[in-house]
């Protein structure tokens, strides 16, 4: 029998607010929504945070939460090696809400019964409330609800009640007689849910008697403190994008240590048209900083001469992007730690977070690796923030408008939105189109009203006729979506006109396209950006 890995620490890798000795955690058990299920009860003003599936029932005692929630997840439960919580944690007091898996796994720990349904039910489903309680008040009696498994609880015995029920869902929802645990089939967390948010609140408020009194303004004072502490007289670098995360890093930063402060921007040659004036512009105007600009974009193109794979694509970059920061940072005297704008999305899709079950989506060169190579120690103060956090974080910090509700803008740049072989010639082409696709929308007045929108050149070539000349040139996609939270999003409904000119000035100022196609396809399935 192996060993069991050791009690985790709670997640948050940042600075924690005192405030927060109220809190819920969330048990993970590989649902890629677990992060969002955080960000929910946050909005509640309530403190979440992640923790291993298999933490024991003593460490959650040690932790004291006011309550757990258990995660969905990919397995089955009557799978040998399923992912498993202790069982103990169910009887020490503390309410628990159990989410799809997390509701079977309670169930089955309870005396329930747990069996695999003949077809996958995935969508909305309505729901009928038959015992309102704490868990369903407020709510009407027949509610939509987000439906997403293949098993689901067959049995629940003497030992609880039926909260609520679907057509095909005999136990949407259930209460432990005795217990204070809670489960639903359904997920509450997501948008599709249209009350899910008043569930997750009745749960968070009511059940668990949390008091809403977790703010963002609290947390930058207690990072701003944090941070001076920690950095003492020490210099901290911090590693600009023209992105939102660094910019809120940095502004964190400025407000802890001032002149301790060096900011690096590496011109990779990846970024959007115009970008490197942008970011010297406000980091020299908006926070005096100690700015070092670097032009790599020759070294970059080397790297990446020939790949034409996403993750090798993000791999290499990453690694160039080391060996720029080593040589910047080699002539900035005393400089002890880097700083990163990693946020929650970042690590659960890198799978980083919590070692947790999770699959890895994507990689993510702020993920891992970088303190070792540049031997600098590693400050991520968003470490547990959503973007949009991030954003009302930035505005608390007095940030610029323009700045807090610039569209995000990947790590390996354009790179990932140039499919194929990235070029000097192909990146030209892209950079244009992706100029004309953001400057139409602000136009229109849709940017903020969008929350990323970009243009991608797809290594596809079509027949098409300019003039009197048949011509065989590149496709661009446009991607424009809306979210919250950026783990799930849906494809913006932009009007057509609009689409029509973008399609039009594209084509005619871009040279080498002569197809525009626009990406209706929501995450999930799909991801934001096309690599």
């Amino acid at each position: 029998m192996s060993q069991a890995p050791p009690d985790p620490s709670p997640a948050a890798s940042g600075p924690v607010p005192a405030l927060t000795d109220q809190r819920i955690v969330v048990l993970d058990f590989g649902s890629q929504y677990a992060q969002l299920i955080a960000r929910r009860v946050r909005e509640q003003n309530v403190y979440c945070e992640i923790l291993r599936h298999d933490v024991s029932a003593a460490r959650l005692r040690e932790i004291s939460p006011q309550g757990i929630i258990l995660s969905g997840g990919p397995s089955s439960v009557y799978e040998p090696g399923a992912p498993r919580c202790d069982p103990d944690l169910f009887r020490i007091g503390i309410p628990v809400l159990g989410i799809c898996y997390g509701m079977q796994l309670a169930c089955e720990a309870l005396g329930g019964r747990v069996e695999h349904t003949p077809s996958r039910e995935y969508g909305r489903a309505s729901c009928q409330v038959i015992e309102a309680g704490e868990l369903f008040a407020g709510l009407p009696e027949s509610t939509d609800v987000w439906m997403s498994h293949g098993d689901q609880v067959s049995g629940i015995g003497d030992d609880f009640r039926v909260l609520a029920e679907t057509s095909s869902c005999p136990y949407a929802a259930i209460r432990h007689r005795e217990l204070p645990v809670f489960g639903m089939q359904f997920h509450p967390e997501v948008t599709h849910t249209p009350l899910g948010g008043q569930v997750l609140h009745n749960f968070v408020i009511g059940v668990c008697g949390c008091a809403e009194t977790w703010h963002l303004g609290d947390f930058a004072d207690a990072a701003i403190a944090d941070l001076r502490q920690r950095v003492g007289d020490r210099r901290v670098i911090c590693g600009l994008s023209g992105g939102v995360d660094s910019a809120v890093v940095a502004a964190l930063l400025y407000k802890a240590i001032g002149p301790q402060l060096s900011c690096i921007l590496v011109n990779n040659g990846l970024l959007r048209k115009d970008e490197q004036a942008a970011v010297i512009a406000e980091f020299t105007t908006h926070f005096k900083a100690d700015l070092h600009v670097v032009d790599a974009e020759s070294m970059f193109l080397r790297e990446l001469a020939g790949v034409t794979d996403p993750q090798e694509k993000r791999r290499r970059i990453g690694h160039a992007f080391i060996e720029c920061f080593k040589a910047e940072a080699a002539k900035i005297e005393d400089a002890h730690f880097l700083a990163q704008g990693t946020l929650y999305p970042d690590v659960i899709e890198s799978g980083a977070a919590i070692d947790g079950p999770a699959a890895t989506i994507k990689l993510h060169h702020n993920v891992g690796g970088l303190p070792e190579e540049l031997g600098f120690e590693l400050i991520e103060p968003l470490r547990d923030l959503f973007k949009d956090e991030v954003r009302r974080l930035g505005s608390e910090l007095g940030l610029p408008e323009t700045l807090v509700w610039r569209h995000p803008f990947p790590g390996p740049g354009l790179a990932v939105r140039c499919l194929g072989e990235v070029t000097a010639a192909r990146l030209i082409k892209l950079r244009e189109a992706d100029s004309i696709v953001v400057n139409e929308i602000k136009a229109a007045g849709l940017y903020r009203q969008t929350s990323q929108s970009f243009a991608v050149l797809l290594p596809v070539q079509s027949v098409g006729v300019m003039g009197d000349a048949r011509t065989y040139e590149e496709t661009v996609a446009i991607r424009s979506v809306n979210t919250d939270d950026f783990m799930t999003a849906d494809w913006s409904r932009l009007p057509y006109d609009l689409l029509a000119r973008i399609s039009t000035r594209i084509i005619n100022e871009v040279a080498g396209v002569n197809r525009v196609c626009y990406d209706v396809s929501s995450k999930p399935p799909a991801t934001i950006e096309w690599e």
